[in-house]
């Protein structure tokens, strides 16, 4: 019985080979060596090295002086209009 067992069980695990062929992708190509090395090299020449989004936005002048809005900030947190430190509301 137990060889019964072992011989239907072990017809469903059959394999193939794992040389993973089936998945290779077939293409031909129609340009020539020289068109895309001409291509590779315009891309390398015009490339930009920054990553897409890294550029910082350009400082925005302020008609504010530091020390007045230093100032203000002090006089929030004097009279309890902010927290200061780590210290929040809960």
């Amino acid at each position: 019985a137990i060889a019964a067992f072992a011989a239907i069980a072990s017809t469903g695990a059959r394999a193939d080979e794992a040389d993973g062929s089936q998945y290779a992708v077939k293409f031909e190509g129609n340009r020539t060596r020289a068109e895309v090395q001409a291509e590779a090299a315009t891309v390398a020449a015009t490339r930009s090295i920054e990553p897409n989004g890294s550029r910082v936005a350009a400082p925005v002048k302020s008609t504010l002086e530091t020390k007045l809005v230093r100032a203000q900030a002090a006089e929030a947190v004097r009279l309890g209009k902010i927290s200061s430190g780590e210290v929040g509301t809960m």
